[in-house]
């Protein structure tokens, strides 16, 4: 399947130190037999373990390598490859991570019958003893096969990242937002501006993705300054929201309410990430960006969530920090 005698999916793979996974991930996209339409480009982010001689070691046609003199980081390298795919569509896929069985057919058909500007897809969670667990997204991805933000405001709820997200080649290019920002959520402002904008939303309810989780050495495997970033990348998206000639159509109250939720919960899934001397500065910033962006339209939810939302607003960092033990305790008397 090609268009305009271009590739139907170029799949992107930012390379770098992760040497012990980088042959199942290849095997995982280039093992699938009869894809038609496939373009894999790899970039090699100056990774200075084994990855170059793995990659180098892939005498395949449709994989390209692309090496870079330093290392530029996840998502500039995600640029780079996007920048040099020829496919009608970009599928980003960490090296580190895998694709499940039959996941490029399933695409392929869904790209091909539904013709969308971003294919959202189902995950599950790969533990390094082998065990995985659902994404927690399916009900999320219950609904029309294409749909727009709008008529669907769940969608926000799903993970803000790039592998989720099949988008065609020319709509994320014209988003005019990189992945360029610093990891380690340099994925938020671009999968946000694009589910925003975004005329045709394809949604393929079907585990399409193997994200691998507590891998030593990854963003997110201990607690890190660097989660301070979130700020900088809901920043943008909440700049986007009050710009109105920016974002077409202009966003519903239900969307914008949506993204509102998105952006508090994902802080508070943070927060325990945030290393412990900085975890008050942390919070105190989550509780100045609840005052300045809540919409008019933003109702609390209800239960645990809608306790933590109430504490964030009232910036009540120490009755907030009880709430993990409490909970913990909780869980435990009732598995007795």
């Amino acid at each position: 399947v090609s268009f305009g005698g271009m590739a139907l999916i170029s799949v992107v793979i930012p390379v770098h130190g992760v040497e012990d996974y980088l042959d199942r991930c290849l095997d995982s996209v280039l093992g699938e037999p009869a894809v038609p339409g496939l373009e894999v480009i790899a970039v090699d982010d100056a990774s200075e373990d084994r990855c170059g001689a793995i990659l180098a070691g892939r005498p395949d046609p449709r994989l390209r390598v692309i090496t870079t003199q330093a290392a530029l980081g996840p998502g500039p390298a995600r640029d780079l490859g996007a920048k040099e795919a020829t496919g009608e569509y970009v599928w980003f896929v960490d090296g580190d991570d895998e694709l499940a069985e039959g996941a490029l057919r399933a695409v392929t058909e869904s790209l091909t019958r539904l013709r969308p500007d971003v294919l959202i897809v189902d995950f599950e969670s790969l533990y390094p003893d082998g065990t995985t667990s659902p994404s927690g997204g399916a009900a999320c991805l219950d609904g029309p096969a294409v749909t727009t933000l709008a008529d669907h405001p769940a969608l926000i709820h799903l993970t803000m990242t790039a592998w989720s997200k099949v988008f065609r080649r020319d709509f994320l290019s014209g988003l005019g937002i990189s992945f360029a920002g610093p990891a380690p959520h340099e994925d938020v402002p671009v999968t946000t501006a694009a589910l925003l904008t975004a005329a045709r939303i394809g949604v393929l309810n079907r585990v399409c993705y193997r994200y691998r989780r507590a891998r030593r050495g990854s963003y997110l495997a201990a607690a890190s300054d660097g989660n301070f970033n979130i700020f900088g990348a809901y920043q943008q998206i909440f700049n986007l929201l009050s710009e109105r000639s920016v974002v077409s159509p202009p966003p519903t109250p239900l969307v914008r309410a949506a993204i509102f939720e998105r952006a508090i919960w994902h802080y508070t899934t943070l927060l325990p990430l945030v290393p412990r001397r900085r975890r008050r500065e942390f919070f105190d910033r989550m509780s100045a960006d609840f005052r300045r962006w809540r919409p008019e339209e933003f109702r609390f939810p209800s239960g645990l969530r809608g306790v933590k939302f109430r504490l964030v607003a009232r910036d009540a960092y120490r009755t907030y920090s009880f709430l993990g033990p409490l909970n913990r305790l909780r869980v435990a008397l009732r598995a007795r």
